[in-house]
C-alpha cells in the first residue's frame, strides 16, 4: 500500500502536467536572444573591426564576405566559419570546436582551436594551435606556423575554450585531395616576424589591450615541430600533475630560452596518461602513483647536450617543490622515451 501510495504521489495529472511544460516554455522565453548579427562580421572593405574581450563569451561566429580587411576577435569562441575574404588579416581568440575556412584567398590567420580545415582555399598563412591534426581539402599554397600571441586576458580564454596550450599539432597538417608529386603544405620559416603577416591594430579600443608577439611571451609555447632538427640529441620531460604543474613547465620553458637559447622545443603534449602505459613509457612502474593525480605534460626538446641542461634545470626549478618531474638519463634511452609518449598523446587525439 506505502509503495501504491508513493507512486501515486510521483505521477503527475493532465493539469499539472500542462502547468510544468507551461512554465518550461516560460523560462525558455525569459532566456537571454542572441543576435546573430553581433557575432558576424560581414560584407565589409578596407577597415579595421572587431570584438574586445567579454564580448564574444563563446558563441558562435561568422566571418565572411569581406575584403582588405584587419579582423581581430579577442575573446573565446564556440565555433568560426570564414568565408569568401580575400586579403584579410584575422585573429581569432580561443575557439572550442572548429574553425572551417572556405573560398578564400591571400589572407593571414592567427587560430587557436580543437579542429582546423579548409575547403577551396589558396595562399592562406595560418599560425595555428590545434588539438587535433589540421586538415585541408581542395586548397593550395597554405602555409603554416605555430601560434605566437599574446594579450592579458588571452590565458584565461584558452581555459574558457577548453584548449590546452601544451596540445598543438600545428604541423602535422594532413592533405585530403593531395595530388602524388606535388605539395599544398609548406612550414614559414622558424625566426619569422609575426607583424610582417599579422599587423597589431592601432586602432581604439583595440591598440589598448597590451598586445605581444615576442616569442617569450606567447602563451602558447613555441615549437618546431616537423621541421628539421639541428641536433640528433633530444631529452623528454615530464611534469605530473600536483596542481602547480603547468606553472613550473612554464618557468622551466622560459628559463631554458633565457640560458640555453640553442635549444630548441619540438613537440609539447598535455594528456592523462593511463597506468598500464606507464611502464611502457617510462620503463618502470615507479610513476604510476604519480600518473594517477591527472593530466600530464609532456615536452621534447632538441639541441646539443640537452640532455644535461635539462636535468641540470629541473634541480633548480624543483627544490621546495614536493611536484615530481621525469627527465630523460641519455640519449638511446630519450629516443624511445619520446617515441612512446607522443605516439600515445598522438591515439588519444580527439578526431
Amino acid at each position: 500500500m506505502e509503495a501504491s501510495h508513493e507512486h501515486r504521489m510521483k505521477t503527475l495529472t493532465y493539469g499539472e502536467r500542462k502547468k510544468k511544460k507551461k512554465r518550461q516554455i516560460t523560462q525558455r522565453d525569459n532566456r537571454p536572444r542572441v543576435n546573430v548579427h553581433d557575432y558576424t562580421i560581414a560584407n565589409l572593405k578596407d577597415c579595421t573591426v572587431g570584438r574586445m574581450p567579454g564580448t564574444v563569451e563563446g558563441q558562435q561566429f561568422i566571418i565572411e564576405k569581406c575584403e582588405n580587411m584587419n579582423i581581430y576577435i579577442f575573446d573565446h569562441i564556440a565555433t568560426v566559419t570564414v568565408d569568401d575574404c580575400i586579403n584579410c588579416n584575422i585573429f581569432l581568440g580561443p575557439v572550442k570546436t572548429s574553425v572551417f575556412v572556405r573560398d578564400c584567398k591571400d589572407c593571414r590567420l592567427m587560430v587557436a582551436c580543437q579542429q582546423f580545415r579548409t575547403r577551396d582555399c589558396t595562399k592562406i598563412d595560418t599560425f595555428l594551435l590545434c588539438t587535433t591534426k589540421p586538415i585541408i581539402e581542395s586548397s593550395t599554397a597554405m602555409k603554416f606556423a605555430c601560434f605566437q600571441y599574446y594579450y592579458p586576458q588571452l590565458e584565461e580564454q584558452f581555459q574558457s575554450a577548453k584548449l590546452s596550450t601544451f596540445n598543438n599539432n600545428w604541423s602535422s597538417i594532413f592533405d585530403f585531395t593531395q595530388v602524388p608529386g606535388e605539395s599544398n603544405i609548406f612550414l614559414l620559416p622558424a625566426d619569422l616576424k609575426i607583424e610582417d603577416y599579422i599587423p597589431l591594430p592601432t586602432t581604439e579600443p583595440f591598440s589598448n589591450l597590451e598586445i605581444s608577439t615576442e616569442p617569450c611571451r606567447s602563451v602558447v609555447p613555441i615549437t618546431l615541430g616537423t621541421r628539421k632538427r639541428t641536433s640528433d640529441e633530444s631529452s623528454l620531460i615530464v611534469f605530473f600533475n600536483d596542481g602547480s604543474s603547468h606553472d613550473r613547465a612554464v618557468k622551466f620553458m622560459q628559463t631554458m630560452k633565457s640560458e640555453h637559447p640553442d635549444v630548441v622545443f619540438v613537440q609539447s603534449s598535455e594528456v592523462v596518461l593511463e597506468l598500464d602505459e606507464v611502464e611502457r613509457v617510462f620503463g618502470n612502474q615507479s610513476y604510476q602513483a604519480a600518473a594517477k593525480q591527472g593530466p600530464v605534460i609532456g615536452l621534447e626538446l632538441c639541441g646539443e647536450d640537452v640532455i644535461r641542461y635539462c636535468q641540470e634545470q629541473i634541480v633548480n626549478i624543483m627544490k621546495g617543490t614536493t611536484g615530481l618531474v621525469f627527465v630523460s638519463q641519455n640519449k638511446t634511452l630519450a629516443k624511445k622515451q619520446i617515441e612512446n609518449f607522443f605516439n600515445y598523446s598522438d591515439m588519444q587525439m580527439k578526431i
